[in-house]
């Protein structure tokens, strides 16, 4: 006999058809769609985007130092993306063991290098190209063509909304412009158009587009402007009404919908004038350095406290010179000097701020990049692509702090055990969620498709017993 949760569940091919407001739990409780107990609620990913170094940041390797200035001979043919190897090169930063745990985190990033003992670190991630747009796609939807829905996506798609006037997926550039493939990186796919991530373009004047009436239509009133809404659903309905099966005007309309509540609620989300100057400190809005992605940062944790239950974070834009992204093949000192400064403080705050708040047990902050650097330099000072291995990191949300799951070979070239995918790490954040990766599934083109593909297992190491 079928039960009603397998009943739910096969009904639109997934979660999807049980992802209304008023069937989730709101309370912590067992949700209705989930699979098992959550242990988290929500996900804020923090996405460096032109592959940060693993080798000057998280993944400690004596070696580097000690061969430094000598052949980088790790044994067979090195294969890299637009140079020949040169000599190793050790990290520009020093070195320290940090909080309980010991962990030996890079001087680069002294604020993260204090959240330590609420970090799990994955140093032996694996990419699947060394080519940022199909690395990044890979990073965010699991697949490197485009086409896929975001991990963003999918949640929304699986669990709903925790608000009904805030989206359920809100995604926050790099004011510098965007990271490789733009906002495909945060596209529904094939998924209801609904789910989509929804930008916002934090400290513009004019911060999510075509929310308010332009200054020019003065004829646009209260009243005016609730008869045009009511007029324009009534003929969005009807044009629906002959057309079923097609989500794009249903997520048009629920778009509308949403647009008419956010004139309430953004507004009040994006003023943090009544944030304390402590808080404020604590992200860094007091320096220009950290005040831009320290402020989205601030504007993350005030989504999440208030049920958006995925937030995306983007550190780095498409290449361009001077660098305004991770991607440095010229100078990794002054290039990741300047963007981990810029990056490192607002993280920090963000897990302290979380934790102090009582947010951090059910919300996830997901560290990630596209791909690592090489442990040899390029042209002297740079770093060429290592697709090979690179560190992710994950901390709150069930997340055991403190921890390191994989290792990578003595040079951080490529993994010495325990190799990962994106794929595993995608299905650890959504078993934290409460659901199976292998169940969360679509039909697309004949296929049920899943944000894992074929692949994916839960690092049940790093997860809190």
């Amino acid at each position: 006999m079928t039960s009603r949760r397998d009943f739910l569940w096969n009904l639109g091919g997934g979660l999807g058809g049980i992802a209304l407001a008023h069937m989730l739990d709101r309370d912590g409780v067992l949700a209705a769609g989930t699979h098992h107990p959550p242990r988290a609620k929500r996900v804020v990913q923090l996405f460096m985007s032109g592959a940060a170094s693993q080798v000057d940041t998280f993944d400690y390797k004596p070696l580097l130092i000690r061969k430094a200035g000598e052949k980088f001979d790790p044994g067979g043919k090195v294969e890299l993306f637009q140079s020949d190897p040169g000599p190793v090169m050790k990290s520009p930063w020093d070195w320290k063991q940090r909080g309980q745990c010991g962990k030996w985190v890079s001087d680069l990033v002294p604020h993260i290098a204090s959240c330590v003992d609420d970090i799990a670190f994955l140093h032996s991630m694996v990419s699947k190209s060394n080519v940022h747009g199909p690395a990044t796609f890979l990073q965010s939807t699991g697949f490197v063509l485009p086409g896929f829905p975001a991990m963003g996506a999918w949640v929304s798609y699986g669990l709903g909304s925790l608000n009904d006037n805030l989206p359920v997926f809100v995604v926050l550039p790099d004011p510098r412009g965007f990271a490789p493939n733009g906002p495909s990186n945060w596209s529904a796919g094939f998924l209801p158009a609904m789910h989509q991530g929804t930008m916002i373009r934090v400290g513009r004047p004019n911060p999510i587009h075509d929310l308010f009436p332009p200054d020019a239509a003065a004829f646009i009133n209260a009243k005016s402007e609730r008869e045009g809404l009511a007029l324009l659903e009534s003929l969005n309905r009807g044009h629906a009404a002959g057309r079923a099966g097609d989500s794009r005007l249903d997520a048009r309309i629920r778009s509308y919908e949403m647009a008419a509540r956010l004139q309430v609620s953004a507004p009040e989300v994006l003023d943090i004038a009544g944030e304390s100057e402590a808080t404020r400190k604590l992200y860094g809005l007091d320096d220009p350095v950290t005040e831009d992605f320290g402020r989205r940062c601030l504007i993350a944790r005030r989504l999440l406290e208030r049920g958006v239950r995925f937030v995306q974070v983007w550190s780095g834009a498409d290449n361009g010179h001077p660098r305004r992204n991770w991607d440095s093949h010229e100078d990794i000192a002054k290039d990741h000097g300047e963007m981990a400064a810029g990056m490192d403080k607002g993280t920090a705050a963000l897990i302290k701020d979380l934790k102090a708040l009582g947010l951090l047990d059910d919300t996830i902050v997901y560290w990630t990049t596209e791909f690592g650097r090489m442990p040899c330099s390029q042209g002297g000072k740079g770093r060429d692509h290592n697709p090979f291995t690179f560190t992710s990191w994950l901390a709150g949300g069930g997340i055991r702090g403190g921890a390191t799951y994989g290792e990578s070979d003595e040079w951080s070239y490529k993994p010495a055990e325990k190799e990962l995918y994106g794929y595993d790490v995608h299905a650890t954040v959504l078993h934290l969620l409460g659901i199976d990766h292998e169940r969360l599934t679509y039909r697309s083109s004949g296929i049920d498709r899943r944000l894992t593909d074929v692949h994916g297992h839960v690092i049940r190491e790093i997860v809190e017993t």
